[in-house]
Protein backbone atom coordinates (compact mmCIF):
# COMPACT_ATOMS: atom_id res chain seq x y z
CA UNK A 1 0.00 0.00 0.00
CA UNK A 2 3.08 2.61 0.76
CA UNK A 3 5.75 1.34 -1.84
CA UNK A 4 6.32 3.56 -4.27
CA UNK A 5 6.75 2.75 -8.20
CA UNK A 6 10.93 1.70 -8.58
CA UNK A 7 11.35 5.22 -11.05
CA UNK A 8 11.07 7.08 -7.96
CA UNK A 9 12.88 5.18 -5.68
CA UNK A 10 15.90 5.78 -8.31
CA UNK A 11 15.77 9.65 -7.46
CA UNK A 12 17.13 9.28 -4.17
CA UNK A 13 20.93 9.65 -3.69
CA UNK A 14 21.18 8.01 0.04
CA UNK A 15 18.94 5.03 0.38
CA UNK A 16 16.47 5.39 2.73
CA UNK A 17 16.80 5.30 6.59
CA UNK A 18 14.45 4.15 9.48
CA UNK A 19 11.88 6.66 11.47
CA UNK A 20 10.22 6.91 14.30
CA UNK A 21 6.97 9.70 14.18
CA UNK A 22 4.65 9.82 17.30
CA UNK A 23 1.16 10.41 17.14
CA UNK A 24 -1.97 11.05 18.81
CA UNK A 25 -5.07 9.86 17.13
CA UNK A 26 -8.94 10.47 18.16
CA UNK A 27 -10.99 7.51 18.66
CA UNK A 28 -13.40 7.59 15.40
CA UNK A 29 -13.36 5.13 13.04
CA UNK A 30 -10.50 5.52 9.46
CA UNK A 31 -8.64 7.76 11.73
CA UNK A 32 -5.78 5.58 11.24
CA UNK A 33 -5.94 5.04 7.78
CA UNK A 34 -6.55 8.73 7.44
CA UNK A 35 -3.20 9.17 8.63
CA UNK A 36 -1.16 6.70 6.59
CA UNK A 37 -2.24 8.47 3.58
CA UNK A 38 0.27 11.22 3.76
CA UNK A 39 3.12 9.18 4.48
CA UNK A 40 2.04 6.72 1.30
CA UNK A 41 1.71 9.73 -0.16
CA UNK A 42 4.88 11.22 0.22
CA UNK A 43 6.93 7.96 -0.78
CA UNK A 44 7.15 6.37 2.75
CA UNK A 45 7.45 2.89 3.57
CA UNK A 46 5.35 1.40 6.36
CA UNK A 47 7.47 -1.00 8.58
CA UNK A 48 5.25 -1.04 12.11
CA UNK A 49 2.30 0.55 13.82
CA UNK A 50 2.21 0.22 17.41
CA UNK A 51 -1.46 1.52 18.08
CA UNK A 52 -2.76 0.42 21.56
CA UNK A 53 -6.38 1.98 21.48
CA UNK A 54 -7.21 0.80 25.27
CA UNK A 55 -4.85 3.45 26.24
CA UNK A 56 -5.34 7.26 26.55
CA UNK A 57 -2.48 9.88 26.30
CA UNK A 58 -3.50 13.02 29.20
CA UNK A 59 -5.20 14.71 26.35
CA UNK A 60 -7.60 11.77 26.05
CA UNK A 61 -6.26 10.61 22.51
CA UNK A 62 -5.14 7.08 21.55
CA UNK A 63 -1.17 6.90 21.57
CA UNK A 64 0.04 5.66 18.10
CA UNK A 65 3.69 4.98 17.11
CA UNK A 66 4.66 4.84 13.41
CA UNK A 67 8.03 2.86 12.26
CA UNK A 68 8.41 4.11 8.54
CA UNK A 69 11.49 4.18 6.21
CA UNK A 70 12.19 6.49 3.37
CA UNK A 71 15.20 8.95 2.23
CA UNK A 72 16.08 11.24 4.17
CA UNK A 73 14.94 14.53 1.80
CA UNK A 74 11.23 12.86 2.12
CA UNK A 75 10.95 12.88 5.68
CA UNK A 76 10.11 16.62 6.63
CA UNK A 77 7.51 16.59 3.67
CA UNK A 78 5.99 13.33 5.43
CA UNK A 79 5.63 14.94 8.58
CA UNK A 80 4.37 18.26 7.36
CA UNK A 81 1.67 16.34 5.17
CA UNK A 82 0.69 14.53 8.59
CA UNK A 83 0.42 17.77 10.01
CA UNK A 84 -2.03 19.24 7.21
CA UNK A 85 -3.41 16.61 7.28
CA UNK A 86 -4.82 17.58 10.76
CA UNK A 87 -2.82 14.64 12.48
CA UNK A 88 -1.52 15.78 16.12
CA UNK A 89 2.41 14.72 15.59
CA UNK A 90 4.07 14.50 19.33
CA UNK A 91 7.43 13.52 18.45
CA UNK A 92 9.02 12.84 14.94
CA UNK A 93 12.61 12.04 13.66
CA UNK A 94 15.15 9.36 13.51
CA UNK A 95 14.72 6.12 16.64
CA UNK A 96 18.18 7.50 17.86
CA UNK A 97 17.15 6.57 22.06
CA UNK A 98 19.75 4.32 23.04
CA UNK A 99 18.62 3.89 26.98
CA UNK A 100 14.99 2.82 28.62
CA UNK A 101 14.78 4.28 32.24
CA UNK A 102 11.73 4.26 34.18
CA UNK A 103 11.10 6.24 37.20
CA UNK A 104 8.04 6.58 39.64
CA UNK A 105 6.70 9.41 40.54
CA UNK A 106 4.51 9.96 43.63
CA UNK A 107 2.03 13.07 44.94
CA UNK A 108 -0.96 15.13 43.48
CA UNK A 109 -0.13 14.16 40.27
CA UNK A 110 -3.50 14.99 38.95
CA UNK A 111 -4.20 17.88 40.87
CA UNK A 112 -0.57 18.95 39.82
CA UNK A 113 -1.76 18.96 36.01
CA UNK A 114 -0.02 15.39 34.80
CA UNK A 115 -0.12 16.74 31.03
CA UNK A 116 2.02 19.26 31.54
CA UNK A 117 4.25 16.80 34.29
CA UNK A 118 4.76 14.94 31.19
CA UNK A 119 5.29 17.92 28.80
CA UNK A 120 7.98 19.07 30.78
CA UNK A 121 9.89 15.68 31.34
CA UNK A 122 10.49 15.37 27.49
CA UNK A 123 11.21 18.92 27.09
CA UNK A 124 13.26 19.70 29.69
CA UNK A 125 15.26 15.85 30.69
CA UNK A 126 15.22 15.22 26.41
CA UNK A 127 13.60 11.58 26.79
CA UNK A 128 10.23 10.38 25.70
CA UNK A 129 7.57 8.77 27.51
CA UNK A 130 7.36 5.39 26.09
CA UNK A 131 4.50 4.18 28.59
CA UNK A 132 2.72 5.57 31.43
CA UNK A 133 0.85 3.28 34.43
CA UNK A 134 -1.13 5.83 36.80
CA UNK A 135 -2.58 4.78 40.09
CA UNK A 136 -4.68 6.43 41.77
CA UNK A 137 -6.68 4.03 44.56
CA UNK A 138 -7.94 6.99 46.39
CA UNK A 139 -9.61 8.61 43.87
CA UNK A 140 -7.57 11.45 41.55
CA UNK A 141 -8.16 14.41 44.26
CA UNK A 142 -5.86 12.42 46.45
CA UNK A 143 -1.81 11.09 46.16
CA UNK A 144 -1.12 8.88 43.25
CA UNK A 145 1.68 7.57 41.63
CA UNK A 146 2.55 6.58 38.05
CA UNK A 147 5.32 4.49 36.40
CA UNK A 148 7.07 6.24 33.86
CA UNK A 149 9.29 4.02 31.13
CA UNK A 150 11.47 6.74 29.09
CA UNK A 151 13.43 6.33 25.92
CA UNK A 152 16.88 8.23 26.29
CA UNK A 153 19.61 9.00 24.46
CA UNK A 154 22.40 6.97 24.83
CA UNK A 155 25.09 8.65 28.02
CA UNK A 156 21.99 11.06 29.01
CA UNK A 157 20.35 9.33 31.74
CA UNK A 158 22.18 11.21 34.72
CA UNK A 159 21.04 14.75 33.01
CA UNK A 160 17.48 13.52 32.34
CA UNK A 161 17.32 12.21 35.85
CA UNK A 162 18.38 15.62 37.20
CA UNK A 163 16.00 17.44 35.22
CA UNK A 164 13.18 14.80 36.47
CA UNK A 165 14.17 15.46 40.00
CA UNK A 166 13.99 19.43 39.62
CA UNK A 167 10.47 18.63 37.96
CA UNK A 168 9.41 16.89 41.12
CA UNK A 169 10.41 19.37 43.17
CA UNK A 170 8.96 22.12 41.73
CA UNK A 171 5.55 19.94 41.41
CA UNK A 172 6.12 18.47 45.34
CA UNK A 173 6.56 15.05 43.47
CA UNK A 174 8.55 12.06 45.23
CA UNK A 175 10.76 10.68 42.40
CA UNK A 176 11.74 7.42 42.50
CA UNK A 177 14.06 6.74 40.06
CA UNK A 178 15.99 4.98 38.40
CA UNK A 179 13.84 1.51 38.04
CA UNK A 180 16.28 -0.31 35.74
CA UNK A 181 15.14 -1.72 32.64
CA UNK A 182 12.32 -1.41 30.11
CA UNK A 183 9.56 -3.36 32.05
CA UNK A 184 8.50 -3.05 35.00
Amino acid sequence: MVDKPAEEDAETDGGVRAYTVRLELVDEPGELLRTLEPIADNGGNLLSIHHERGNITPRGHIPVEVDLECPPERFDGIVDALRDAGVNVIQAGAEHYGEEVNVVLVGDLVENDLSDTLSRIEGEASAVVRDLSLSAPDGTEAVSSARIRLAIDSGRSDAALEAIRSIGSDKELTVVEPLLGGEA
